[in-house]
């Protein structure tokens, strides 16, 4: 008997099974979870501690090599391509930070190890948005309504029509623009991806209402603003003050230079998590749901709409694990919990699972997925492109 309304052709009883399966996959990694992947964990935190040590050591390395020195190093090419690698280097550091460390911490995948350092109640990650903030919008609303219209933020992030089930008005003509501005700035923008703040620019509450909030997240912004754009140019100032004395270079450039440094480690950090992100919800073939679809949801059907709301990125290993293992995001949406270097063994039994069901798996290289993205983007920010939501029960997209 099929008395749901998902864009899929089982019965009742078969999403059930469905269900039983993927919880018994879930069940059987989550039990075997030890030492490896205890193991795992800590290196890496390690390795990103290092990296991001060393980039810093080449940061300031490179003000060495300034022409003003006049050793028979000292010139533009050897300084440019020490501080572009420790530029580089940070970014990495920084991509590591927040997406194969903080983002996976905060969802309690880690929890299990009881170590007191890497919990998900007390981590604090390396970008704007406060972690007790984020974990809410994310972990709770997000993961819980994945693709749902009218439940998710996530969906276009409040800016942008991502699928033609959203009724498009003219704001839309400049999603493009937005796109780009969202990528270079996707830290700034995460911070303030709240609903309440959503509310407030639909009119539905008043200023005072989320005033708090914003205090919080403005602690948080001040806090990062003053770790990478005043503490460590200062600290690189600061020396070169009595230096200058006897090197004809201005502390103020060195300033300059090192913020940044820290400035371009940002856009690179935060390019990449855009695209893997948005590589992971809005690629084609996504689908959308509607409040109607999701009423009375087992978990069972929870679990299939995060497999139709919900994306793959092919790659090798490190591509994986600078995505933060979110190259699996279906395996994600599935099991947020479970330990991300996990991920890669639940993939492709979930495929298997999938395929034996004839339920689509969207899984494609970051090229096609990131590309139909982009393409989506600018063909829905003009109208049409498909049906709009008329509150159709029965309604879904895919895109």
């Amino acid at each position: 008997m099929k008395t749901h309304k998902l864009p899929v052709n089982l019965t009742d009883e078969q999403i059930e099974d469905f269900g039983r399966e993927l919880d018994a996959i879930r069940d059987e990694i989550l039990d075997s979870r030890g030492e490896r992947d205890r193991a795992y964990i800590l290196k890496v935190i390690k390795t990103q501690r290092s990296m991001a040590l060393g980039a810093r050591v080449l940061i300031y390395a490179s003000l060495f090599f300034l022409p003003a020195w006049g050793h028979a190093l000292a010139v533009w090419p050897v300084m440019l391509t020490l501080l572009g690698l420790g530029t580089f280097m940070l970014g990495i550091a920084k991509i590591l930070e927040n997406m194969e460390i903080a983002h996976n911490v905060l969802h309690a995948q880690w929890d299990w190890m009881k170590d007191p350092e890497i919990q998900s109640n007390i981590w604090e990650w390396d970008t704007m948005s406060p972690s007790d903030r984020w974990m809410h919008s994310h972990n709770v609303v997000h993961h819980t309504w994945t693709n749902v219209l009218e439940k998710d933020l996530d969906v276009g992030y409040g800016i942008m029509r991502v699928t033609p089930m959203q009724r498009w008005k003219p704001a839309y003509l400049l999603q493009p623009v937005y796109f780009i501005l969202l990528m270079l700035l996707f830290e700034e923008g995460v911070a303030f991806h709240e609903q309440a703040i959503d509310d407030h620019i639909k009119g539905k509450n008043k200023f005072a209402d989320f005033k708090p909030l914003l205090k919080r997240i403005g602690y948080k912004i001040w806090r990062q603003v003053a770790k990478d754009y005043i503490a460590w140019p200062l600290a690189a100032a600061l020396v070169a003050i009595p230096i200058s004395f006897f090197v004809d270079f201005s502390p103020l450039a060195v300033f300059g230079i090192v913020a940044g440094a820290n400035a371009i480690a940002n856009v690179i950090r935060n390019i990449w998590a855009f695209m893997i992100i948005f590589c992971g919800h809005f690629p084609a073939g996504v689908h959308n749901f509607t409040l109607e679809q999701v009423e009375g949801e087992t978990r069972a059907r929870w679990y299939l709409r995060q497999l139709l709301g919900s994306c793959n990125i092919e790659g090798g290993k490190l591509f994986h694990v600078l995505s933060g293992n979110l190259s699996h995001q279906i395996e994600h949406h599935l099991f947020p919990d479970m330990c991300s270097n996990r991920y890669k063994e639940a993939s492709p039994r979930v495929r298997a699972l999938a395929d034996r069901y004839g339920l689509p798996y969207n899984s494609a290289s970051l090229f096609r997925q990131f590309g139909t993205t982009w393409l989506k983007n600018i063909r829905l920010a003009f109208p049409g492109g498909g049906e709009p939501y008329q509150r159709n029960p029965s309604q879904a997209t895919s895109s």
